[in-house]
């Protein structure tokens, strides 16, 4: 979205462990480790000709597993070579299959301003450029062929659009499940899940009911091919928990409490959700468009936590490395990294949210 930077995108092969059945036994077995070769990347897309202009995060990243926080990535970061070997290398005694999540922000037609000089008018009223800018969006999507897309700002107002959106991606295989901003703001969530990684166990929708109108999506789904243990005598289908939202932006320092409470009620709907269905813990994606950046109160909050970004982790960048990439200009013309795939492994023992937030 905006006009976005170009970062080389980079590949790292590592091994994550299964929930332990004692926390105290996290990093001192192997026994319960998966046998799959994990590929964790995010890629920047580069800026498409006008109209279209998009970023994308992609993480291929390891489903049948509970996510660890700790990674070994190979050193450096110029690795892409080594990192291909070792899972080829890997390939060859076992089928390893890759699952990969794509966040991305749409920019919806009724928001895109198309005159500077006239920001009243926007890219809705002309369908020359809101059709084709969203058949190359949906040309990149189908092209990734992620096993899951969480896409924003997604114009649900406009029922040509969102057949465009249903039909190439239901033709391709996924599933999709669409939810709508609350007050008919016309825009809304779209999170497609592909038939050949996963099936649904359940679907459910969390309204915010506060400044904003914002929403979040809840995907309980389970990996369709079972993975084997490196015991050889278990395979397991992996269940995993996928939110997909859009958080309020921050228009002044006041609304940093409503950002931060929209996050507190998707943590502490999780937890209502695996105590309400007896679920054990499992591993939790998030994602969407965060409107902060890694310097943000919702940033930090998310990482105590136990959340990781997948792009920071990834690339090996730090928590303070706030500017080392870009996904979004504002309409302030303001650039930011504030798209963000977040990985929790529930073998941190995150512990239960306060009762006041």
């Amino acid at each position: 979205r905006g006009n976005c930077k170009l970062y080389k995108s980079e590949i790292i092969s590592s091994e994550f462990e299964r929930a332990p059945k004692r926390p105290n036994a996290i990093m001192q077995s192997h026994h319960n480790r998966s046998k799959l070769s994990v590929i964790l990347r995010s890629r920047f897309i580069p800026c498409f000709s006008s109209p279209l202009s998009l970023f994308v995060v992609l993480a291929a990243v390891p489903l049948p597993i509970y996510f660890s926080g700790l990674l070994s990535p190979f050193s450096g970061r110029n690795n892409k070579a080594a990192s291909v070997m070792r899972l080829n290398s890997n390939l060859v005694s076992t089928v390893e299959p890759n699952i990969s999540c794509t966040t991305f922000n749409i920019l919806a037609p009724i928001y895109k301003r198309v005159d500077q000089q006239n920001p009243s008018i926007r890219e809705s009223d002309f369908r020359p450029l809101w059709f084709p800018r969203n058949q190359r969006i949906l040309d990149c999507l189908l092209h990734q062929r992620s096993s899951v897309i969480c896409l924003q700002e997604v114009w649900v107002g406009n029922e040509e659009l969102v057949n465009m959106y249903h039909e190439r991606l239901g033709s391709a295989g996924y599933t999709i499940f669409q939810l709508a901003r609350t007050n008919g703001r016309g825009d809304g969530l779209l999170t497609a899940i592909h038939k050949d990684y996963f099936k649904l166990v359940n679907y459910r929708e969390l309204l915010f009911n506060d400044f904003g109108d914002r929403v979040a999506q809840l995907l309980h789904v389970k990996s369709v091919v079972p993975f084997p243990l490196d015991d050889g005598k278990q395979n397991i289908q992996q269940e995993v928990l996928i939110v997909n939202t859009h958080l309020l932006f921050p228009h002044d320092s006041s609304l940093s409490i409503v950002r931060l409470h929209q996050v507190y009620k998707i943590l502490e709907y999780l937890e209502a959700y695996q105590q309400e269905n007896k679920l054990t813990h499992m591993p939790i994606i998030l994602c969407g468009d965060w409107n902060g950046s890694k310097r943000g109160h919702v940033y930090k909050f998310l990482r105590s936590q136990g959340f990781i970004s997948s792009y920071d982790v990834a690339h090996q960048y730090t928590d303070s490395d706030a500017h080392r990439w870009v996904s979004h200009r504002n309409h302030r013309g303001n650039i930011c990294g504030v798209d963000f795939i977040w990985l929790c492994n529930p073998s941190n023992s995150r512990k239960p949210l306060r009762t006041s937030w």
